[in-house]
């Protein structure tokens, strides 16, 4: 089987992703957010706009409010989150994301517990990582741990929003990603 290194076309020219990253979480602040820092470093280091940062607390309507932002900003191509997405109480990441989405993008998720599955075992199964569209804009959901928001840069999105990944990626087909949206669902 080929890695996904030997799927990166090198002569297809190489375009930048704006991407704005979000931290759920109650308890962390810009000084210790070690999730939110690694998925920073890696949009930039992998040649991508760091859009905007954010870190927003386990609420629900805060969450969707400031993914709403970014999805009418057309400086925003894609939201990367970390944290909110296991099962207590105050995990709702999840919920708001899909209040927001116009498509889920299912095998998302699915590809991610898999990965997690050969280096935590059936840990993964409180993983509810996830990802969609909402008004072009894609939207991505990992874990809070840096393990977790490592294994989804760096094992999906890395290449996913590669334009130059084979046979495909997210990143060709953003400009058709309105084509029958008339008018974005509101919470």
């Amino acid at each position: 089987m080929r890695s996904n290194d030997d799927r990166v076309d090198k002569s297809i020219t190489f375009q930048p992703v704006n991407i704005a990253v979000m931290t759920v979480s109650d308890t962390r602040t810009t000084g210790d957010d070690r999730s939110g820092d690694l998925l920073a470093s890696r949009v930039i280091e992998d040649g991508h706009v760091l859009a905007d940062r954010a870190i927003i607390t386990d609420d629900q309507p805060k969450i969707v409010a400031r993914l709403e932002e970014w999805i009418d900003d057309p400086a925003v191509d894609a939201v990367v989150a970390t944290g909110g997405t296991g099962l207590t109480g105050r995990d709702v990441t999840p919920e708001a994301f899909r209040a927001v989405f116009d498509k889920e993008i299912e095998g998302f998720g699915e590809l991610f517990r898999y990965l997690s599955f050969q280096k935590i075992g059936t840990s993964t199964v409180q993983s509810r990582a996830l990802a969609g569209v909402a008004g072009g804009t894609y939207l991505f959901a990992l874990p809070g741990s840096p393990s977790g928001c490592r294994d989804g840069w760096d094992e999906i999105l890395r290449y996913q929003l590669d334009i130059r990944h084979k046979p495909c990626n997210f990143v060709e087909i953003m400009p058709r990603l309105t084509e029958s949206v008339t008018q974005r669902r509101r919470g």
